[in-house]
C-alpha cells in the first residue's frame, strides 16, 4: 500500500507525514519522560528545556551523520544536503549527538548525567518506534526480497519491512524500561545502559537485512556502532552489579 508522503499543503508548503510522525514521537517522549523526571525529583520542566535544544541538534546530527557516510553522492549534489524533508536522517547520528548534548546540558544544570539519561531514553525509544513509520511512508529503510507473508511491496518487489521490525523493537524497549525497570533500577545509568544493550543488539540484526546501509569499507556502520553500544552497556551494568553485591 503506497501512501502519499505529503499529508497536506498549507500556504503552498507541503507538510509531510515524516515530519508529523517525528513531531508526534517527540511530543510523547516529552510527556512520558516528564513523568520520570518527577520521580527523580528533578526541577519542573527539565525535559522540555532539554528537548528544545536536543531536537534541533539531534536533527542536525542525524543529517550530518548520513551525509558524511554518503559524501561520495553529496559532494556532487551539495544543494541536497539540507533537503531533510525527503528523508536521509541516520538515527545513530541523532542518538550520539543527543548523548553529547545531554552531557553538556546536565553539567550546565548541575544534575547527574547518568540519572538524566535514565529519564530520557525510555521516551527516546518510543519516539524512534513512531518515527520509523515515516520510513514506511517514504518507502525507505526497508530490507531485501522476502517471501514472508508480512513482506511489503516496494517498486513491485516484496521486501522485509525492517522499519516495522525496528518499530516493534523500540516500542517493546520503551514498555520494558518505562513500566518495569525504571522503578526497580539499582544504580544510576542502569536504564540508559540497558537501552544501549537492547537497542544495539536488535539494530545489529535488523541492519543486516537492510538494503540502504551506510558502509565503512565492507562493514555496515550501524552494525559497528551497535557492537560498541552493547559492549559499553554490558560492561557498565556488570561492573555496577558486582560492585553492589
Amino acid at each position: 500500500m503506497k501512501i502519499n508522503p505529503i499529508a497536506f499543503t498549507i500556504f503552498n508548503i507541503d507538510v509531510r507525514w515524516y515530519g508529523i510522525l517525528i513531531a508526534l514521537g517527540a511530543f510523547l517522549a516529552i510527556y512520558f519522560d516528564d513523568k520520570l523526571s518527577k520521580k527523580e525529583k528533578m526541577y519542573n520542566g527539565v525535559v522540555t528545556d532539554f528537548a528544545a535544544v536536543a531536537m534541533i541538534f539531534g536533527i542536525i546530527g542525524a543529517r550530518a551523520y548520513y551525509v558524511i557516510f554518503e559524501w561520495e553522492y553529496y559532494s556532487t549534489h551539495l544543494n541536497e544536503i539540507f533537503a531533510i524533508r525527503n528523508g536521509g536522517l541516520a538515527i545513530y547520528g541523532g542518538i550520539l549527538t543527543g548523548i553529547l548534548v545531554g552531557y553538556v546540558f546536565s553539567k550546565l544544570k548541575k544534575i547527574s548525567f547518568l540519572k538524566f539519561a535514565d529519564v530520557i531514553v525510555p521516551g527516546l525509544s518510543l519516539a524512534q518506534g513512531i518515527g520509523r513509520w515515516g520510513n514506511f511512508i517514504n518507502e525507505e529503510a526497508h530490507g531485501g526480497p522476502t517471501n514472508l507473508p508480512w513482506g511489503i511491496l516496494v517498486d513491485g518487489v516484496k521486501v522485509h519491512p525492517t522499519f516495522l521490525y525496528e518499530s516493534i523493537l523500540d516500542v517493546l524497549i520503551f514498555i520494558f524500561l518505562y513500566k518495569y525497570l525504571f522503578d526497580r533500577k539499582k544504580f544510576d545509568g542502569q536504564i540508559f545502559m540497558t537501552y544501549l544493550c537492547f537497542y544495539g543488539m536488535g539494530r545489529f540484526f535488523i541492519e543486516g537485512l537492510r538494503t540502504d546501509s551506510l558502509y565503512i569499507g565492507v562493514f555496515r556502520v550501524s552494525q559497528l556502532v551497535s557492537i560498541v553500544m552493547v559492549l559499553i552497556g554490558a560492561v557498565y551494568i556488570l561492573y555496577n552489579k558486582k560492585r553492589s553485591n
